[in-house]
């Protein structure tokens, strides 16, 4: 069987998907043996070989997950191999939002100086080529395939990469040319005369991973021969020839030097984790090896939905306070100049002024406002300590409390600010609506602004209570300059309890048993799950308050039901979920947004915020709960409360009533219970007040 070198890169280009995607650049590289230590060679390949939306790149696809194309498999690399994609452009597009910045700050350094878009450039017309050298740069990931043809398992250059239609990414592959088959009795119809046949290859799809985040190509040869070397030849041939036995690992992998054997079955669990080799410390995103990593490593299936993470902050943008704006133009401060220029002109702001004129906006600011922006922007970033210090304390609620006293001020409401892109109208609250509900404000518009932290792997990271060590870096060094990020512009309904009510409930349910059984059921789903990294805290600590779980349940009925009217899917909807108790430093929250979004338009087309009205709402909220009170799995959906050893975290609630795609859900479709937002039956006698009672005709 011949085993020709990688070929020639094809030249470069254009995709006619959609273009409001940004486009993936294939570098195909020599591969990385298992056994070396380093990608010696890259052979680079600007040949665009497929697309993806902005939200997808951000929540699913983001750097370092494996994205499947049609052919095979990528990894989108680090944002160290950004840099030279973005240097094709004078100027470098940024999304402004110090709020939201601040705190990726908090998590990844004070060296963080800006949000940036991906690089994408619309086309005028299909077959243009604006845009055509912008993309997010991949590598081919795993680097180990196998011939659909024969079962032969080798690396990538022992197979040919191929794409013959210029406008056709997805037929991007690649190829083993010379391809036996499977035998006289199983051959494939005969390529032509005097060529030889091509059939292709997909990726061999056993991986193996850490809980620090290294992820490794599967090493077949010294699996096969049990950590030895092969006694018939120094590169045998492999095939990897699967069972069907539906049984996960089930394929088994064959020597055909020596012919030994080996099931890939015996390398999962705890039994096989024994039998695997350590951990390397590999990052493929980043092409580099972490110095050292203590941690065992586990077999991993290419498509496990455990592989990555994506770990992101998001805000809804508020108009700014005056701190707000003078931060932000003291972020553009320092990405357009130097401190030595800074400290140079600061008293010479007319000087400094045209200095900036083209590269940032000072229209309308004074002079004042721009000394303290350049005294702001020189001023000394907190110590690593210091700022360590306040990570340990910090609390994502902390990025909501803005908004929520911000929708808790109508009087603002009318000087609304376009450049905030917010748009918002206190809408009167029906007679027919539930007392509970106290008021209901129309989000005419709104933008909300997401940002890439990095991204872990085998364990979430709001699961374990995770050392903040233990998310994957997204540069060599650990230290990056910019992170991606996008902007959702859109619509929604923010709808807010009445807090008196929502307290007095809340002490009476804290009393209850069914109470105790899901404090119990997340401490023990707690412990369980933390993982090798963890940090010990008192699961308690992480256990939402009653009035979180009345909040999150609500919106789950409302999102069913408004996807019925609205014109949007209900995996389209999503939730922003305002629920707290009160604390020294912010007042008690109940309140929610339900919203949907898009990252690649200008906004959305109003039928969610029709909604709002009066007597469309209100009506849509008494259907929500009359379908809340019954279940199609009920009494067990009803009477479902968590008993030791059980540790799930919801009660009455399931996927015939309350639950909803993990697109609109924050919390991965937990901290739920009918009970707490109706009465309903049941069997232990003891009666869980429900915040709305009965419902009229349940």
């Amino acid at each position: 069987m011949s085993q020709p070198g990688p070929s020639a890169p094809p030249p470069a280009s254009d995709s006619s998907e959609d273009p409001v995607a940004p486009s993936m650049i294939f570098e195909s590289a020599e591969p990385m043996d298992p056994l070396t230590e380093s990608e010696d060679v890259q052979v680079k390949n600007r040949a665009k070989v497929g697309s993806a939306r902005p939200s997808s790149l951000l929540y699913t696809y983001g750097v370092g997950s494996i994205m499947d194309l049609p052919q095979f498999s990528i990894m989108p690399a680090g944002l160290d191999d950004w840099e030279p994609i973005w240097k094709r452009r004078q100027t470098i597009p940024t999304i402004d939002e110090p709020r939201l910045l601040n705190v990726v700050r908090l998590h990844l350094g004070p060296r963080v100086a800006q949000l940036r878009p991906f690089p994408w450039q619309p086309k005028a017309r299909a077959q243009s080529q604006e845009g055509s050298d912008l993309g997010i740069p991949a590598r081919v990931f795993p680097q180990w395939l196998r011939c659909t043809g024969c079962d032969y398992l080798g690396p990538l250059s022992r197979f040919t990469y191929t794409n013959t239609h210029p406008f056709r990414p997805d037929l991007a592959g690649f190829e083993h040319i010379g391809c036996p088959g499977r035998g006289k009795s199983r051959t494939r119809p005969t390529a032509a005369k005097g060529k030889p046949r091509r059939s292709p290859a997909v990726p061999a799809r056993y991986l193996l991973a850490c809980p620090n985040g290294h992820l490794d190509e599967f090493p077949y040869q010294l699996w096969v021969h049990r950590g030895g070397r092969c006694g018939g030849a120094p590169n045998p041939d492999l095939k990897l020839r699967d069972t069907n036995l539906g049984q996960g690992a089930s394929a088994v992998v064959v020597c055909e030097a020596c012919g030994a054997t080996r099931s890939m079955g015996e390398a999962q669990g705890s039994a096989g984790r024994g039998k695997l080799p350590p951990c390397r410390g590999r990052h493929p995103h980043l092409n580099a090896f972490d110095p050292s990593c203590d941690l065992d490593t586990s077999l991993i299936m290419m498509g496990a939905s455990n592989l990555w993470f994506a770990s992101t902050q998001s805000i809804v943008v508020m108009p700014r306070t005056e701190g707000e704006q003078r931060d932000a133009l003291a972020d553009q401060l320092r990405a357009q100049s130097t401190p030595e220029k800074l400290t140079k002109y600061a008293a010479s702001l007319d000087i400094l002024r045209d200095i900036l004129d083209g590269k940032i906006d000072l229209d309308g600011v004074s002079d004042g406002d721009l000394a303290a922006a350049v005294h702001a922007a020189l001023a000394p970033p907190p110590s690593e300590e210091e700022r360590k210090e306040k990570l340990k304390t910090w609390d994502p609620t902390e990025l909501r409390v803005p908004e929520w006293n911000y929708l808790q001020k109508p009087a603002l409401f009318a000087r609304q600010e376009n450049t905030s892109g917010l748009m918002v109208t206190e809408m009167p609250v029906g007679s027919d609506l539930p007392a509970q509900i106290r008021r209901v404000i129309a989000v005419n518009r709104m933008k909300k602004v997401n940002a890439v932290l990095g991204f872990t792997r085998i364990d979430e990271m709001d699961r374990v209570n995770d050392l903040t060590s233990r998310l994957v870096k997204l540069t060599r060094d650990g230290r990056p300059t910019w992170v991606p990020a996008t902007e959702d512009r859109g619509e929604g309904i923010f709808l807010q309890l009445d807090e008196p009510t929502v307290a007095a409930w809340e002490t009476r349910v804290e009393s209850t048993g069914l109470w105790e059984a899901h404090r119990a059921s997340h401490e023990r789903n707690f412990i369980r799950r933390f993982s090798a990294t963890a940090a010990q805290v008192d699961p308690d600590t992480r256990f939402p308050a009653p009035r979180f779980w009345l909040v999150h349940t609500l919106s789950h009925i409302l999102i069913r039901e408004m996807a019925m009217s609205c014109g949007y899917g209900a995996a389209s909807l999503s939730e922003r979920l305002y629920a707290w108790p009160a604390t020294d430093t912010r007042p008690a929250a109940a309140g929610l947004l339900i919203c949907t979004t898009a990252s690649d338009s200008e906004g959305t087309l109003g039928g969610l915020v029709a909604l709002s009205q009066p007597e469309r709402l209100q009506s849509l909220v008494v259907a929500a709960l009359r379908r809340a009170a019954r279940c199609s799995s009920d009494p067990v959906c009803a009477q479902r409360t968590p008993h030791d050893p059980e540790d799930f975290l919801h009660g009455a609630a399931c996927h015939c009533c309350c639950f909803a795609s993990e697109t609109s859900c924050e919390k991965a479709n937990r901290f739920l219970d009918r009970r707490l937002l109706l009465d309903l039956p049941t069997t232990d006698g003891e009666q869980v007040p429900g915040f709305f009672g009965r419902i009229d005709g349940c």
